[in-house]
């Protein structure tokens, strides 16, 4: 996951959310996707964590 985008990501979630509510999946593999989606969320939030410190960073210098 270290070399995944944000983007790539967020497609890879949605795509995760798309199929649960269509309720595409068996319980064994719903545990796996419910799993994955928690780690893009984790994912996620620590990419837009470290976006906001960056650009924080960036506008106080500016200042």
């Amino acid at each position: 996951m270290a070399k995944m985008s944000y983007s790539e990501a967020k497609k890879e979630l949605e795509a995760i959310v798309k199929s649960i509510e269509a309720g595409e999946m068996d319980v064994d593999l719903l545990t796996a996707k419910v799993k994955r989606a928690s780690e893009l969320i984790t994912f996620c939030k620590e990419k837009l964590t470290t976006t906001d410190e960056e650009l924080q960073k960036l506008l106080e210098e500016m200042a």
